[in-house]
């Protein structure tokens, strides 16, 4: 030991570095935050565009279909208070869009659609 303290490997920082976050997240962007949940779901509404930013580039190509903000965090390796700035400034420039989770009574009868699946099958 020569008391430096621990050597650090050169190479590519650790996914959990917190300076890596920050510069993603801008520095402290004063854009009005937008009310985003974990089930909220985001959409494509454009091609992406090559000069995004790689994280951004991955959100708008992968909300071809609507996803929640829950399963892109998980998806991306990101945390949800990163991943909200992200999803804000998409939003703010147009690339995506935040659509309102299905809400429970808009969905089928779960009886219904047991009697037609059994319907069916007696076919």
């Amino acid at each position: 030991m020569n008391g430096s303290g621990p050597q650090r490997e050169s190479g590519p920082e650790p996914p959990g570095n917190p300076d890596r976050l920050y510069i993603l997240t801008g520095e402290g962007t004063a854009e009005a935050k937008r009310d985003l949940d974990l089930v909220t779901l985001i959409v494509t509404r454009t091609e992406s565009d090559p000069g995004l930013q790689p994280e951004h580039t991955a959100v708008v190509r992968m909300c071809d279909f609507p996803l929640s903000v829950a399963e892109i965090s998980a998806y991306l390796e990101l945390p949800v208070s990163t991943l909200t700035p992200l999803l804000t400034e998409l939003l703010s420039g147009g690339q995506v869009e935040a659509r309102p989770p299905v809400p429970a009574a808009a969905l089928p009868d779960v009886r219904l659609l047991e009697a037609v699946m059994h319907g069916l099958q007696k076919l």
